[in-house]
């Protein structure tokens, strides 16, 4: 439905506005996106809470709430460029115990629920197996506030010389779904929200991956990273050195 909407509208002429900065987009179709996704759910199962990332919010009774980001990565759509995606989770007392988020442009859907495992058009996937640090290909995303860009930059700086490459397509819950499918070895971002990584973390857990924030605990909006486990822990270890969830220069060091 959403996704069928997207990507038959992708790059086409939108009605477009700013949210927290002048690169972070909304759109039309991310409300229009949202209201469909929220009607289905509530027509189904009123008794839902439900969270959406623009702007609907609404408490249930059932212990069940619907985590929705109706375009993850809208400036992306807007383009027409591909990385964009829907994203729906589900959350029962707390945890998040299923997940989808679709590809409308590569006709990809990712699922998982709890101890279910993690799959592609129902085809189960796994995390890349013997992946090498030293040879990782990392995706990664930037802040929309520009002052926070510089840090981030820094972190790459310390991170590049010993892995294999950075890839940065602009959709956090696609990139988690492509750890989880093998396509890379791993992700990580600061400052997310919970519907940009809800579904996606659930899937790429559920394909194998090791997903935390930087410190143990479980992904937050202070860091998330997935990462396939022959390549987590040295990972880790660079990204606790590069101080990562920092996300402002200390104030003796050159900006």
């Amino acid at each position: 439905m959403a996704a069928s909407l997207l990507r038959a509208e992708a790059g086409a002429q939108l009605q477009i506005s700013a949210k927290s900065s002048r690169t972070d987009l909304v759109t039309d179709m991310d409300v229009a996106c949202e209201a469909a996704i929220v009607d289905f759910l509530t027509s189904c199962r009123p008794q839902d809470g439900v969270m959406g990332e623009e702007g609907t919010g609404r408490d249930g009774t059932s212990g069940v709430r619907w985590i929705i980001d109706p375009i993850d990565g809208t400036v992306n759509f807007v383009y027409g460029h591909v990385g964009f995606g829907v994203s729906v989770a589900a959350e029962a007392d707390g945890q998040i115990v299923a997940g989808a988020v679709i590809d409308p442009v590569l006709g990809e859907t990712f699922t998982a629920h709890r101890g279910g495992g993690a799959r592609l058009n129902g085809r189960p996937v796994r995390v890349r197996p013997d992946g090498d640090p030293a040879l990782a290909l990392v995706a990664t995303g930037f802040s929309y506030a520009h002052e926070r860009r510089p840090r981030q930059a820094e972190v790459l700086g310390e991170l590049l010389p010993h892995i294999g490459d950075i890839r940065r397509v602009g959709g956090a819950a696609v990139d988690l779904c492509t750890v989880a499918c093998g396509r890379v070895d791993a992700f990580f971002e600061v400052g997310l929200n919970p519907w940009d990584y809800a579904a996606g973390a659930l899937i790429a857990e559920e394909a194998g991956a090791v997903v935390q924030d930087l410190n143990g605990g479980p992904p937050s909006r202070a860091f998330v990273f997935a990462a396939s486990p022959s390549v987590a822990g040295a990972l880790l270890t660079l990204l606790q050195r590069a101080e990562a969830d920092r996300i402002q220069a200390p104030p003796n060091r050159p900006k």
